[in-house]
């Protein structure tokens, strides 16, 4: 019987991660699909702020590309092509807003974990494998959501959690993965990054860790050569 070579990839990718010292996971796309909600807080925050804009679907995923959520914001007060009507000081209080709101909402049950990542992490934990955050997301975000999803001390499961504006740079720059390597005192080769876009590859694979990519909604399109597997979700690893 021949063997596909998406089968054979699939196979290395989960002996990979069986062997890996440490797992690294990114947070939006990749442990939850975040997204629909962070775009709520958003227009949720426009509105409260008196502030006429919305971001639909397709302006949302055009603004992915950029990392950050204050980037986001500037990025688009730019694309309206007109005089630039936000300061820095107004878009911080934007995204604070958008963060209480993003919160509330979490809080409220809006989004749960990606099938097999509970198991995974429980798996993973239960073969002594360390674990990590690696993310351009708030520790706010993070908190929230692992919060509801997880419990008050997920904390204990995660031997490192690196947020966007802790590290110099976002995504796709390295910074974030370099920062967690630091913390976890691990060489990258020991390593195997989770990720769902073509930035946060990117990122992984600049600090020399292999990635395995999970589709998610707003980044299944993009290009994911450079990753060992690429799986719709995360349970084609547990086989």
């Amino acid at each position: 019987m021949t063997v596909s070579p998406a089968a054979l990839r699939l196979a290395h990718a989960r002996s990979v991660l069986l062997e890996a010292s440490a797992l690294i996971f990114d947070v939006d796309g990749t442990l939850a699909e975040t997204e629909e909600v962070h775009r709520q807080a958003f227009n949720d925050a426009f509105v409260k702020a008196g502030i006429d804009w919305h971001w639909g679907r397709t302006i949302y995923k055009e603004l992915l590309q950029v990392a950050g959520g204050k980037e986001r914001i500037r990025a688009f007060d730019w694309m309206r092509r007109g005089p630039l009507s936000l300061s820095d000081g107004e878009i911080a209080e934007l995204h604070r807003i958008k963060t209480g709101r993003y919160v509330e909402l979490i809080g409220q049950g809006a989004c749960s974990l990606r099938p097999g990542v509970a198991a995974l992490l429980a798996a993973a934990h239960g073969r002594g494998q360390r674990l990590a955050i690696a993310t351009t997301t708030s520790r706010a975000n993070i908190d929230a959501l692992l919060t509801t999803a997880i419990g008050g001390d997920w904390t204990e499961m995660f031997q490192a959690v690196v947020a966007g504006d802790e590290v110099p740079s976002k995504k796709p720059a390295p910074d974030v993965y370099l920062e967690v390597l630091r913390q976890l005192d691990l060489p990258a080769a020991e390593c195997l990054a989770l990720e769902d876009s073509f930035n946060g590859l990117q990122s992984a694979a600049q600090a020399g860790i292999a990635v395995i990519v999970t589709r998610s909604i707003y980044f299944r399109d993009e290009d994911f050569s450079d990753a060992i597997a690429v799986v719709e979700e995360l349970t084609e690893l547990s086989g």
